[in-house]
């Protein structure tokens, strides 16, 4: 018979924040895991390409990265592209 699984969250619906995972735990129980959105690069201001040379990370892990991850050393480093 196949196992059960119950949610970790009280949340029960299918959204995009959501996600689940089923992940089998060494015990050989099945789990719900909930994996992280991606992060995405920043955008030029000017043609909305994306930046390169900066770190894609969501919000709250950009604040905790270093300065050298989010920008790049040229005028306008972190918000405008190199063209």
């Amino acid at each position: 018979m196949v196992q059960r699984l119950t949610l970790r969250r009280r949340l029960s619906y299918n959204t995009n924040s959501n996600r689940r995972k089923i992940s089998k735990t060494p015990g050989g129980k099945l789990v719900y895991l909930y994996p992280k959105k991606p992060g995405s690069v920043p955008k030029c201001g000017d043609c909305k390409l994306k930046l390169r040379g900066i770190t894609p990370a969501r919000p709250r892990e950009l604040s905790a990265l270093s300065k050298r991850h989010k920008t790049v050393t040229r005028t306008y480093g972190g918000s405008r592209c190199g063209k």
